[in-house]
């Protein structure tokens, strides 16, 4: 580039900048490059990433079209972000891939994006998750009950993707399987973990019901999300578990013992101020 200075100071100024320009690649190009991509994990990252483009009017688009993918790990990408980016218009799609999606990855994601969109029917998913059963209690289907009990399938590229929810305080799931030995208990505890926020009151029976669940995992998320609705109703079901065989449990209930009696407690009425006493002096006079 050291011809451009053979120019007046201003002409190559303007000059470098063109040059520069040209070699630097447009922003959206990129992007549509990873959306487009043959490589399932270079679409997969680009099509997430458009949940953060709050601002941009492309990205609800952009998502819904790859709610189309013919790969699932893209699908469920899709599904992320559309709830990250609160797309009314996206309720009518993720709730026919609720019906539809054979991969629960899929499924999962799509009823994750649904409760962000405050829409009844993503709890249902979780709900069936956690019980084996729908809300009006009815049995799942064989079908559905194999889906989302299918442990080769859940471990495919891994539950949190689907959820975006890491277990336990940091302790990654395919830690949580190898401790456990078990694919299908951290998928409930999970689903336990996201009906904490569900006002149904079915779902807070649920909830209780969990609490005696034989697996140690399914107690404790249950305990944990119970602790979440500030109802002294549920004190005596938690303290049942300050005894539990694991400390995990023990430890959950104790915690949410606490934090519900603590949220419960009567605040004292602040006093009302008093003046200092040279104002109050100075009242008087």
């Amino acid at each position: 580039m050291a011809h451009l200075f053979r120019y007046s100071p201003l002409v190559a100024l303007f000059l470098l900048c063109s040059v520069l320009s040209a070699q630097t690649p447009n922003a959206w190009t990129v992007l549509n490059e990873g959306l487009t991509n043959k490589e399932i994990e270079d679409r997969t990252i680009a099509v997430r990433l458009l949940g953060t483009l709050t601002d941009d009017a492309q990205a609800p688009d952009l998502a819904l079209k790859a709610l189309g993918d013919e790969k699932p790990e893209v699908r469920a990408a899709a599904a992320d972000a559309l709830g990250q980016l609160k797309v009314a218009s996206a309720v009518a799609p993720l709730t026919k891939i609720v019906s539809d999606d054979e991969e629960p990855v899929v499924v999962i994601a799509a009823a994750r994006a649904l409760v962000a969109l405050d829409s009844p029917l993503g709890y249902e998913v979780f709900y069936a998750v956690l019980t084996g059963q729908r809300k009006s209690g009815s049995s799942l289907m064989e079908e559905q009950k194999k889906m989302f009990r299918d442990p080769k399938k859940l471990a495919q590229f891994g539950f949190e993707q689907g959820v975006g929810f890491v277990p336990f305080g940091g302790l990654g799931l395919n830690l949580v399987r190898t401790l456990t030995k078990d694919d299908v208990s951290p998928v409930r505890a999970a689903a336990a973990k996201v009906l904490s926020n569900d006002p149904d009151p079915k779902t807070l029976a649920a909830l209780e019901n969990a609490t005696r669940d034989d697996n140690w995992l399914v107690r404790s998320a249950a305990i944990d999300a119970i602790r979440l609705n500030q109802d002294k109703s549920v004190l005596p079901i938690l303290e049942t578990h300050l005894d539990d065989i694991k400390p995990a449990v023990r430890y959950a209930a104790a915690a949410a013992v606490i934090h519900i009696q603590d949220g419960n407690v009567a605040k004292p009425k602040p006093k009302p101020m008093t003046k200092p006493k040279a104002q109050r002096h100075a009242t008087q006079k």
